[in-house]
């Protein structure tokens, strides 16, 4: 009998645990924007699709025959 005891103590304590935890995350405004991250990964940025130019090598002097 004392073991439900404990186990309803541990299992009360946990639910509070988990309730503070989720009210913390409403407090910090993590369900702020539900539609933005959404919204975000159907859209490539332009930056990432476009291909880097590739480099040039600096000129070189023009040769002078001996």
């Amino acid at each position: 009998m004392n073991v439900v005891l404990y186990l309803l103590l541990l299992s009360l304590m946990i639910g509070g645990a988990g309730l503070a935890v989720f009210l913390w995350t409403l407090r910090s405004g993590q369900y702020d924007d539900m539609e933005g991250a959404a919204n975000r990964i159907l859209f490539d940025d332009a930056e990432a699709v476009a291909p880097a130019p590739p480099a040039q090598p600096p000129p070189r002097a023009p040769s002078v025959p001996p």
